[in-house]
């Protein structure tokens, strides 16, 4: 049952990391931008759920309205800054957005203060699911449907309808999109704002499982990275398969061995690189 506890804890936590890599995923592999800043997303967007839950709203409103806030921000910052350094190396694209990343981080120690805080998981789902000899909480539970439904439903959006295609087409030929008449500076803005506002809403979900504090967007890129190197750079399925690995691979070693399991993480994503560069799903 232990193992169970684990695998079952450590799918949720990779379908938190699925939904943060695949932000970042989405933006590198249709914008070819290097998103340092992702990390800052996911951390505003835990702390939007904290304030919003602390001002007496529903986890319910607090949760979409966090990443609803971040996407839009997203979309501002895009527009006035980091569509500037676009055709620019990527050494740029990094130092632009760790910047960003470090002014979003001293942002949230001037406004909610250098300690962290808790965000309870909402009444309805505040309990547990007693099957037997198995007990396991009711949020997680949530977390890991929720996930699975958005995975499917944004695989969906980005493969099987016009809008999707329209993105495809306006990352891979913007001159041609331009000439039959669509704004491709607006479709850029949508995707990097789609991306932010993944991460954010991965960072509202991730509040109530582990708290909120302002260097949790450290960690949170530094995963997110891990998951798009493992799974392929720009690869949608890549990033859900990694995803889940790298939860699982993390759950079950904090449980054999506590001290080593973020190392196995690092170790098995250069065992990936050394073996296949690309990546499992990476594209050519």
């Amino acid at each position: 049952m232990t193992y169970l506890f684990q695998i079952l804890n450590g799918i949720g936590l990779g379908m938190l990391y699925f939904l943060l890599a695949v932000g970042l995923s989405i933006i590198f592999g249709l914008l070819q931008f290097v998103n340092f800043a992702h990390g800052a997303f996911y951390l505003l967007g835990a702390y939007l759920a904290y304030e919003g839950v602390e001002r007496g709203l529903s986890f319910w409103v607090a949760m979409p309205l966090a990443a609803v806030i971040v996407a839009a921000l997203a979309g501002v910052t895009e527009r006035l800054l980091l569509r500037r350094v676009y055709k620019l190396p990527h050494t740029f694209h990094i130092l632009v957005t760790v910047g960003l990343a470090l002014v979003v981080q001293e942002f949230v120690i001037i406004v909610w203060g250098p300690l962290g805080g808790n965000v309870a998981a909402p009444d309805e789902l505040s309990g547990v699911m007693i099957l037997g000899d198995f007990i396991y909480p009711q949020y997680r539970l949530f977390v890991i449907g929720f996930t699975a439904i958005l995975a499917a439903a944004l695989w969906w959006l980005l493969d099987r309808t016009r809008l999707g295609a329209i993105v495809r087409a306006g990352s891979e030929s913007p001159q041609n999109m331009a000439l039959l008449g669509y704004d491709t500076l607006s479709i850029n803005t949508a995707i990097f704002a789609l991306g932010a506002g993944l991460a954010g809403l991965a960072g509202a979900l991730a509040a109530p499982m582990r708290g909120v504090e302002p260097f949790m967007g450290v960690e949170a890129l530094g995963i997110a990275f891990v998951v798009v190197v493992i799974g392929g750079m720009g690869s949608y399925a890549g990033a859900l398969a990694a995803g889940i690995l790298v939860g699982v691979a993390q759950s079950l070693m904090a449980t054999l061995w506590p001290e080593g399991a973020r190392l196995v993480i690092y170790l098995g994503m250069a065992g990936i690189i050394m073996a296949m560069p690309r990546g499992l799903l990476g594209r050519a």
